[in-house]
């Protein structure tokens, strides 16, 4: 039986990992509208899941605060319900993941999830010939 909780560990919490994937520094990225992801490994992390992640939904592109947070609660439940399908049985390093709403208006669950599986297959089976972005 899959198990479809989203504890704590799972949550990407550190402002120095935060602001290391924001800076764009040794990460990858792709991009499935209306989401971006961005990873990198975080070998500083000893303890706590091996992937860690963090919805954003900028201001700029929502004003509304009820718009960003029912965005913010949809990125979550997608990747909640579509990690167990997409993870690996064991990573080389923990991974810290950014999803970034890039939409202007709020998308239906539907466009969210699809680009949530998009996102999640392109992290975790990267084709042989794509490079860094």
């Amino acid at each position: 039986m899959n198990d479809f909780r989203l504890p704590k560990p799972t949550h990407l919490c550190s402002q120095t990992a935060i602001d290391r994937l924001f800076a764009q520094r040794d990460v990858k990225g792709a991009l499935a509208y209306p989401l971006r992801a961005v990873w990198g490994d975080n070998l500083s992390r000893t303890r706590g899941d091996a992937v860690q992640f963090l919805p954003s939904v900028p201001k700029k592109r929502l004003r509304h605060a009820v718009d960003r947070v029912t965005m913010r609660r949809r990125i979550r439940e997608a990747y909640r319900l579509n990690r167990q399908k997409y993870f690996p049985e064991s990573l080389e390093a923990p991974l810290d993941i950014l999803f970034v709403y890039v939409g202007n208006t709020p998308e239906p669950y539907a466009k969210v999830e699809n680009a949530m599986r998009r996102l999640l297959h392109k992290i975790f089976r990267p084709s042989k010939d794509s490079g860094n972005r």
